[in-house]
């Protein structure tokens, strides 16, 4: 965590913001289309970790500034001798696909490269009309790593994996939704307040079934389904405060307070 605590309050690097149930991960380089370097990527794993250790936190979201989302790695600094290779990238944006909360990517604009594979490590994908995205590993010359490969294949299907790896075509913000890279699509003025809605509704869940479901979801995408785990956290779930309380906020038609316990 060195370096995360020295490089945290560099104005260029992602932003973190926690605001009660609710933490906030800005990409603050848009002149650069939001590209992340390796300072970046240290930067981001400190701020997971920060987060998955604050048990109130529920939503994480990930917003670019600018006319892009992210751009992905910065290729530039595999020419640095002592540059990590592309691999810390992809274990970078597993870290976000583990992360503890339910996350959403609001793309308001370009996402290139890993910033595709960014935002299909979310949980959710809301973007907006002036979203577009191409993944151009094959025309760089680069091999992409292997959880960037299986998130496309467990979100969009293989044959949509193999178009968008092995062609680079550049897609706009109607067929993200219709393959599934978005997961909603709204007008560019309405996008932060459907994030803000989405958020807001995530939020109100109870946090041991929510948290639970989304982190065994992604197992079982991945073949790797511990049903042993999935029994324990129902049974953690019946015996919970909020269980009882969403029965009675059911019963009395109102809405339920839960407190994670």
């Amino acid at each position: 965590m060195t370096s995360y605590k020295q490089w945290v309050n560099d104005p260029a690097v992602p932003a973190l913001v926690m605001d009660g149930a609710v933490a906030t991960i800005r990409f603050r380089k848009p002149a650069l289309a939001n590209r992340l370097s390796p300072m970046d990527l240290q930067v981001l794993r400190g701020h997971i970790d920060v987060v998955n250790q604050s048990e109130g936190i529920l939503v994480l979201r990930f917003v670019g500034e600018g006319k892009y989302f992210c751009s992905g790695y910065d290729i530039s600094s595999l020419a640095a001798a002592d540059a990590p290779s592309s691999l810390f990238f992809g274990e970078t944006i597993d870290i976000i696909e583990n992360a503890r909360p339910v996350t959403i990517a609001a793309i308001q604009g370009g996402a290139y490269g890993g910033g595709t594979d960014l935002s299909l490590a979310c949980d959710f994908r809301v973007g907006s009309r002036a979203a577009n995205m191409f993944m151009p590993a094959a025309k760089l010359g680069l091999h992409f790593y292997p959880g960037g490969m299986s998130r496309y294949i467990s979100r969009l299907g293989l044959n949509q994996a193999k178009r968008l790896f092995l062609t680079a075509e550049k897609i706009e913000a109607e067929e993200m939704l219709r393959i599934g890279f978005l997961t909603d699509l709204v007008d560019e003025e309405v996008l932060t307040e459907r994030v803000d809605e989405l958020t807001g509704v995530l939020a109100a869940m109870a946090p041991i079934a929510l948290l639970g479901i989304k982190k065994h979801l992604n197992r079982i995408a991945r073949a790797q389904a511990d049903i042993d785990e999935i029994e324990e956290e129902v049974r953690r779930s019946e015996a919970s405060r909020d269980i009882a309380e969403g029965a009675l906020a059911w019963k009395e038609k109102r809405p339920p307070v839960f407190t994670g316990s």
